[in-house]
């Protein structure tokens, strides 16, 4: 062990006299420069530190210096494993960033009694917090996660049979290699389009905008907000053609004059509770008409 790296036996004294008369210290080895300390080190070091955290009160000086010295030890498991995730195009700061969250969960969550390695113990809980990152916060527009684990299996099989057949693999060989239906590889394709996006304000042509030059955002439709209910409009009507004069009434009272179903059983000359099943079996059988008209378009 480096022997620079670590305090003098004098100093640890000190710090010890000085938790006596009531400051902040500790009866841990004091280590100047925790990052600088060699994996191999931080190793045999670390299970000193954790057997120490396990007999402290959360809160205290002590506490919070065994604690951010294990953080400091240990940040060469977050660059190693940051290391795996080079080339994604992110910044790696921001990626070593979202490591430490994961190294600090794995401190606060490891027991010494486990009797395995911190750096096994720690590993999977990094990894797993910059795969975390990266499937959460990548994407330009967000999609089920579902997909955006589909588009990765996606992206494998595609390479493969690419690299296998020499052309473009078809929706239904890609279907087969992923064992899912046509539709899943179909649905897959689409959320793929949410991981890139372009600014509506690109130019189509050139690095920006220029006056008089054309952006994407010219090309792009407004959908009207009043076009469904129009759509609707025109797939009701010939539903409410086929109810009964009575049905129409109460479907009028209830939600054009929006009478209340006392009100509309006293017009009808029946109960309240007879009024609200009629009103549920009415609904019921336009909805049915509606989304049969949507499956067959």
């Amino acid at each position: 062990m480096d022997t620079a790296v670590i305090r003098s036996e004098a100093e640890v004294a000190e710090r010890t006299e000085q938790d006596r008369t009531g400051e902040a210290s500790v009866s841990l080895p004091g280590i100047a420069e925790p990052a600088s300390v060699a994996p191999r080190d931080a190793r045999e070091l670390s299970r000193q530190f954790f057997r120490r955290l396990a007999e402290l009160d959360e809160g205290t000086h002590e506490y919070q210096y065994a604690r951010n010295t294990l953080i400091e030890m240990n940040m060469s498991l977050v660059r190693f494993a940051a290391g795996r995730f080079r080339g994604r195009g992110d910044d790696m700061e921001d990626i070593v960033q979202t490591g430490m969250i994961g190294l600090i969960k794995a401190i606060d969550r490891f027991e010494l009694a486990r009797e395995v390695e911190f750096t096994s113990f720690a590993l999977p809980y990094i990894v797993g917090e910059i795969k975390r990152f990266f499937r959460d916060t990548t994407w330009a527009v967000h999609v089920p996660r579902r997909l955006q684990e589909a588009r990765v299996e996606l992206a494998k099989a595609r390479e493969e049979l690419s690299s296998r057949l020499d052309r473009d693999p078809t929706v239904a060989e890609l279907a087969t290699l992923m064992n899912i239906s046509e539709d899943e590889v179909v649905e897959a394709q689409l959320a793929s389009n949410g991981y890139n996006s372009a600014s509506l304000d690109a130019a189509l042509t050139g690095d920006g905008p220029e006056e008089g030059e054309a952006v994407l955002a010219d090309f792009i439709g407004v959908e009207e907000e009043g076009l469904r209910l129009v759509e609707d409009f025109h797939a009701l009507a010939p539903l409410m053609a086929e109810l009964s004069d009575r049905d129409r009434q109460i479907i009028h009272l209830r939600f054009v004059e929006e009478a209340t179903q006392a009100e509309i059983g006293e017009q009808l000359g029946c109960s309240q509770m007879h009024v609200s099943r009629l009103i549920k079996r009415i609904i019921a059988r336009l909805r049915e008409g509606m989304l049969g008209e949507v499956d067959r378009v």
